[in-house]
């Protein structure tokens, strides 16, 4: 009953003349009107938005519907571009975060076996030195040649004025600093390397192997240049007998004995700072270890890690 209502509504739209007939003419006149409205007939506004020669209702808002969508396949399309190009940026970032943290375990296992190495060697030499000095006041005879055999022997105090400053392997990390990648690495992991590389406990370290026992040597060779020479016929470090002859002189010079008493104290600060480095670098390493085992354990689908 409705469709009929609404046929018979349609029926007398068209058959404007009410002879219940349709006639070329209406339905010329109503195909025309369907068209839309002359551009001359309508405002300025809808002049404005018109396109071609009529106005129609219903062509306007079927172009406004297909703008619409053809704007939301656009923004959407552009919207996942957009999306896919910052995932792939953030997985370039893991990438790189990932060949930097093995890099830098590699590098931290080198500083490992070279700061256990110096460790070894600084107390062999405070062994050397401490049994030297523990016989200044009641020496033996030649307690400055030690002799391993025949034709095989060395003087310590002829080595006295070697210095050995800390310097471990740090090539990987001044890299990632250079190229810009250490930000990858995140705040925690970043202290911890940062505190490994360029901590406190690190710089009094190697300020005390280098610049600390360098006022040692410095004030032995000046001893050496200002006294010994014009006391002494012949100053020749090289030569087993002039250890041999002038021990009792050396024994004498109360400066040289002090000076060697404080080096062994500051070899042993050394050796302190070293155990706390080591301690330093073992922490680092194992959150390291941590976070790369964390890393393999995940998987991805093209840029999306789970």
């Amino acid at each position: 009953m409705e469709n009929k209502k609404k046929i018979n509504k349609r029926f007398d739209k068209l058959d404007t003349d009410n002879d219940g007939v349709i006639s070329e003419e209406e339905y010329a006149a109503a195909a025309a009107k369907d068209k839309g409205v002359d551009k001359e007939d309508l405002n300025w506004f809808l002049r404005l938005i018109t396109v071609g020669d009529r106005f129609s209702y219903g062509d306007f808002f079927d172009r406004a519907k297909k703008g619409f969508v053809e704007f939301l396949i656009v923004f959407f399309g552009v919207l996942v571009s957009f999306g896919v190009e910052e995932k792939g940026g953030d997985f370039e970032n893991r990438e790189w975060n990932i060949e930097n943290l093995r890099n830098l375990k590699r590098e931290m296992d080198s500083i490992t076996v070279y700061t256990n190495d110096f460790l070894a060697m600084q107390e062999y030499i405070i062994e050397k030195y401490q049994g030297i000095y523990d016989k200044w006041d009641d020496p033996g005879p030649n307690i400055f040649v030690e002799v391993y055999g025949p034709g095989d022997y060395e003087f310590p105090l002829k080595q006295y004025t070697n210095r050995n400053p800390f310097n471990p392997p740090r090539v990987v990390y001044e890299a990632i600093k250079l190229d810009g990648t250490f930000r990858f690495l995140g705040s925690e992991i970043g202290r911890l390397v940062n505190n490994t590389y360029d901590g406190t406990e690190l710089k009094y370290l190697m300020i005390n192997t280098d610049k600390e026992d360098e006022v040692f040597t410095s004030n032995f060779n000046i001893r050496v240049s200002n006294k010994w020479v014009y006391d002494l016929e012949k100053v020749d470090f090289d030569s087993p007998q002039f250890w041999v002859t002038n021990q009792q002189y050396i024994l004498d010079d109360q400066y040289v004995k002090y000076n060697l008493f404080k080096r062994i104290e500051l070899w042993e600060q050394i050796v302190g700072q070293l155990n706390v480095y080591l301690k330093t670098i073992e922490t680092s390493v194992k959150r390291i270890n941590e976070e790369i085992e964390e890393k393999d354990g995940e998987f991805t689908i093209v840029y999306w890690v789970f």
